[in-house]
């Protein structure tokens, strides 16, 4: 089995394409804080993982990271408002426990900035009751695609992007292969059904899909507990 340390170093060695940032390897010169960046959000999604090996039993996997969630972060569907603990009701410790540092330009957006799916999708599972080693959340395409020359935008992984990364999403899997496995929108149902896998799909809770996201969640999290609730005896 790999460990954090192994698969955030995959995620670093992963081939340059362009229009696609690798926010664990790559420094975005006119956005990134300083040359430390790349390392800090290695760093970032190494804790992040370490924190939930072991104890997980839920992975959502969605569609690729955006320049207001891990492009900065580091970590899938986490937003550097939640990281420096400006989200409310989604406390920093929920991401990793310790000191945490922004990649960020402060002259951004001073608190960080702020990514409607990662606050729709902190909150509702720890409001659900699910402690925050008991969730892992990732992307079918790793790093952040973007439009043209500018990095501060985002589009849809190619196929081609999405088959050059291919190997990324098994290795995480891999990483918590005990978890129940939930895609998150159509792409990353495609993703794993390419590896074989019929998981459950749930809408995404971008672009209106908010409120149909928090329902299947809780159908299926209340559906799971059904399962898993001890037989009484008679």
């Amino acid at each position: 089995m790999s460990s954090p340390r192994k698969f955030v170093d995959e995620l670093i060695a992963l081939p340059s394409q362009p229009g696609v940032f690798n926010p664990w390897r790559d420094r975005d010169p006119v956005n990134d804080a300083g040359v430390q960046a790349p390392r800090i959000r290695a760093e970032n999604l190494t804790r992040y993982l370490q924190m939930r090996v072991g104890k997980a039993r839920l992975v959502l996997i969605a569609e690729a990271p955006g320049f207001r969630g891990a492009k900065f972060s580091g970590i899938a569907m986490t937003s550097e408002r939640i990281l420096m603990d400006h989200q409310p009701k989604v406390p920093s410790s929920a991401v990793f426990d310790g000191e945490k540092s922004r990649t960020s330009l402060e002259a951004l957006m001073p608190l960080g900035f702020i990514e409607p799916t990662a606050s729709i999708t902190w909150s509702l599972l720890l409001s659900l009751g699910l402690k925050p080693s008991e969730f892992v959340l990732w992307n079918s395409f790793p790093c952040h695609p973007f439009k043209g020359t500018n990095p501060l935008t985002n589009r849809a992984p190619t196929p081609a992007e999405l088959a050059s990364c291919a190997h990324v999403l098994p290795l995480m899997l891999e990483l918590f292969d005990t978890a129940q496995v939930v895609a998150v929108g159509r792409v990353a149902q495609r993703a794993l059904a390419s590896l074989g896998l019929e998981v459950p799909n749930v809408r995404h809770p971008a672009m209106g899909g908010a409120t149909a996201f928090r329902s299947q969640i809780m159908e299926l999290l209340s559906a799971s507990a059904k399962r898993n609730a001890p037989v009484e005896s008679s």
